[in-house]
């Protein structure tokens, strides 16, 4: 099997979360190098990983040709520009970067390099997006007229990170942060929306970054989709709700894999390593094809990040097409940037404008 050398630029709850746990039990990967500024808190891990004190002096001396940037979204820029520059494909943590402007540079210089720029959009893999996929794809809900989509919690005190909490920074917020994935979903199942209207704003005071969005997006097709996040939703809402002409879905967030991987669960290749549930986490109602309704309570499968990884591996050795590239992740920085246009403007934004 064809061995892909990586390195991580950092081994943060990212690092030591989301990337490095699935590299390691991919047998296509090794982690040849993480960045580590002071600690040396991979060695216990990844002994035979080299620990290098900057990305620059990763890539000066690493022999690697896949670069992760899991850094704060501030320094994405820099960093994947770096990694491009030095000949190494890219995996960028979402979001890709502060503003559309820094994503197309980006996106044209991984393409001038003949080298590839995927974003680490993991939730895509998710058992609750999945579950709706599926449900989309069995048309049982007829032509979908209204959706809702959001991401709550109930955080009422800031963490201790300045790039998300900070508001001088470009790129700090919920918008930015689980906007990103909710943005991309959406996308993923309807397209690029037509028009938007957005209230983004700090519940938390002035002096903390966005933690309240909510988003409607119009389409062409007269379909409406709203996005939505609180960190004051003590009380849980489904996370999913898809109203059609011929029926109803509503569908919790229940995937549990990334809780699981802090706690310390080792993924597996090549096979589910999350449990089934042992209760329903759907409903779904709708019209038979003899006007009867039917309610049925639905329970998702287990979703794998994991199966990111492999698809990245199976671009790199096969060709196959790659997850969630830079190009088409362009849109969805659009969508953010248009979103805080028209909360501070108060007005809808028309994309045909642009």
């Amino acid at each position: 099997m064809q061995l892909v050398k990586v390195g991580l630029c950092a081994f943060g709850m990212s690092g030591k979360v989301f990337h490095a746990p699935f590299l390691k039990e991919h047998p296509g990967f090794f982690i040849n190098a993480v960045v580590e500024r002071s600690k040396q808190e991979s060695k216990s891990r990844y002994p035979e990983t080299v620990i290098y004190r900057s990305v620059k002096e990763m890539l000066q001396h690493s022999d690697i040709e896949l670069v992760v940037v899991n850094t704060p979204v501030q320094t994405h820029f820099e960093y994947v520009k770096m990694a491009l520059e030095a000949g190494k494909n890219v995996i960028v943590e979402k979001p890709f970067t502060v503003n559309v402007a820094e994503a197309k540079e980006l996106v044209k210089l991984a393409a001038e390099k003949n080298l590839f720029l995927s974003v680490y959009q993991n939730r895509r893999f998710d058992r609750d997006y999945l579950q709706v996929q599926k449900v989309l794809n069995e048309g049982k809900l007829g032509n979908i007229k209204e959706a809702e989509i959001r991401f709550d919690r109930f955080r009422i005190e800031p963490s201790a990170k300045e790039h998300k909490e900070n508001p001088q920074l470009k790129g700090s917020g919920a918008l930015h942060d689980l906007g990103s994935h909710l943005i991309d979903q959406t996308t993923q199942l309807f397209g690029f929306p037509e028009k938007l209207f957005a209230d983004v704003f700090p519940m938390k005071g002035s002096a903390f970054a966005n933690d309240y969005f909510e988003i409607l997006l119009y389409y062409k097709n007269g379909v409406r989709v709203r996005l939505k996040s609180s960190v004051f939703s003590k009380e849980a809402h489904y996370a999913y709700i898809l109203h059609g002409d011929k029926g109803s879905f509503l569908q919790e967030r229940t995937d549990d894999q990334e809780n699981e991987l802090v706690s310390g669960a080792v993924p597996t290749f090549n096979k589910d390593w999350m449990k089934p549930l042992k209760e329903p986490d759907g409903i779904l109602n709708y019209l038979k094809e003899n006007s009867v309704s039917e309610r049925i309570l639905t329970s998702s499968e287990p979703g794998n990040y994991m199966n990111y990884y492999q698809e990245i591996y199976e671009h790199i050795v096969f060709g196959y097409p790659l997850p969630s590239p830079g190009s088409e992740i362009i849109q969805n920085m659009k969508i953010i940037e248009a979103a805080l246009d028209s909360s501070k403007e108060g007005k809808v934004v028309d994309f045909s404008d642009q």
